[in-house]
């Protein structure tokens, strides 16, 4: 039989059917073994099939081909890798410009991966309820930004519910899969969107500002309008892997728009006649991101 994994923490999984039932199961030996590169074979948002074994303990057997799933760096293995969740819909990125803060870099990595992978993402920049002018205008700064590439943003404030009609719009069924880092507010955003989640909650750190781990493990969630959320562990580690540098130049989107380089085969670094840097030159490519987009470009050369 067939189903949807909606926990996994890697010593067992939990498996709804198409009754609706769940079912909690244990991995196949040989799915155990089949990916060396993998921490964990099998993940939430999995369709998987399940099969009784001669100990009537129910065993996950296979797993059915993802359209798209997230990675991060394995927490104790550095040369391999944890897939965090697959078959997403929609992905939001939780962004905070202070307590904890949410830096460039790690936005353009987590799109650019995203890109990379076929995972639609949405910005949600959160907590405006609890802002000085200064972060404001940071807030204000980084959402023009990202809205005038072409990604969708919302300001929102989930723990004053402020601005979540639209974000709950853009949810309804599909699956979709809530991030950010420790401390961005994201469990209290769930709770927000559906009171019957009740998700953990924990303070910020006093002596650093940031977040303290809530999720240790990722979980599906269904909700009255339809969707599926994916609630995720903290992201430090995202990044990316088994991934072409040639490639990356075409996850910044805003790149595609200048295609008369001088060479076809340029990489927008030092190349003589390249348009994208032309296109920097002339304040028509933010220069953050440009920036940014040579330290990942390096970052995966030194890999």
């Amino acid at each position: 039989m067939q189903g949807l994994v909606y926990k996994s923490t890697g010593s067992w999984y939990l498996v709804k059917d198409k009754k609706n039932s769940f079912i909690e199961c244990k991995l196949a030996g040989k799915l155990r073994n089949s990916n060396l590169k993998s921490t964990n074979p099998v993940c939430t948002g999995d369709f998987v099939n399940i099969k009784i074994d001669k100990n009537k303990t129910p065993v996950i057997e296979s797993v059915l081909n993802r359209k798209n799933y997230i990675i991060r760096k394995s927490v104790k293995l550095s040369k391999q890798y944890q897939i965090i969740a697959s078959n997403i819909d929609l992905c939001f990125l939780i962004i905070t410009v202070s307590r904890p803060l949410t830096s460039k870099m790690f936005i353009d990595r987590f799109l650019a991966s995203n890109f990379a992978y076929n995972i639609d993402t949405c910005l949600l920049f959160n907590k405006i309820d609890d802002l000085d002018i200064e972060e404001k205008s940071n807030l204000d700064e980084l959402f023009d930004l990202y809205s005038s590439i072409g990604y969708k943003c919302f300001k929102i404030s989930g723990k004053k519910l402020l601005n979540l009609e639209s974000l709950e719009c853009e949810m309804k069924n599909k699956t979709c899969v809530f991030t950010g880092h420790s401390g961005s507010g994201k469990s209290t955003l769930l709770n927000s969107i559906d009171g019957s989640l009740n998700i953990k909650t924990s303070p910020i750190s006093s002596s650093n500002l940031t977040g303290q781990h809530t999720t240790t493990f990722s979980k599906m969630y269904d909700l009255k309008n339809g969707s599926k959320i994916i609630d995720t562990p903290g992201i430090k580690g995202f990044g990316l892997y088994d991934f072409d540098e040639a490639q990356l130049k075409d996850c910044f989107i805003e790149f595609l728009k200048y295609k008369n380089c001088k060479y076809n085969d340029c990489l927008h670094k030092d190349e003589p006649g390249c348009d994208v840097k032309s296109a920097v030159d002339k304040g028509l490519i933010a220069e953050s991101r440009y920036k940014n987009y040579l330290e990942l470009f390096s970052d995966l050369n030194s890999v």
